[in-house]
């Protein structure tokens, strides 16, 4: 599979985000994202880490954006030690 990015977060861990995802999600989706570049930096210095009220494997990380008052919500889901990006958009609140 091909990765538009591959890092380690705040907690050691590895995260991708896939070109599909990217280009058929994330873009399509949420056009006022414009490099991945935003979510590389939520992932390694967020402001807040949560776990996901719907998913026990899905961790919710954010960052504030001060340009457009908003946080940057970047979702990633785990499995066998791994993350990868579901899903990223802005959003006025923490939940």
């Amino acid at each position: 599979m091909d990765f538009v990015f591959e890092v380690i977060d705040k907690t050691g861990r590895k995260i991708h985000l896939s070109k599909e995802r990217w280009g058929e999600h994330i873009r399509l989706l949420h056009p006022d994202l414009i490099e991945p570049e935003e979510l590389i930096k939520v992932i390694e210095n967020p402001d807040k880490i949560l776990e996901s009220d719907r998913d026990e494997n899905v961790r919710w990380y954010f960052l504030y954006n001060k340009n457009k008052k908003k946080h940057l919500k970047v979702s990633v889901k785990y499995l066998n030690g791994e993350g990868y990006v579901i899903t990223a958009h802005y959003t006025r609140k923490i939940w």
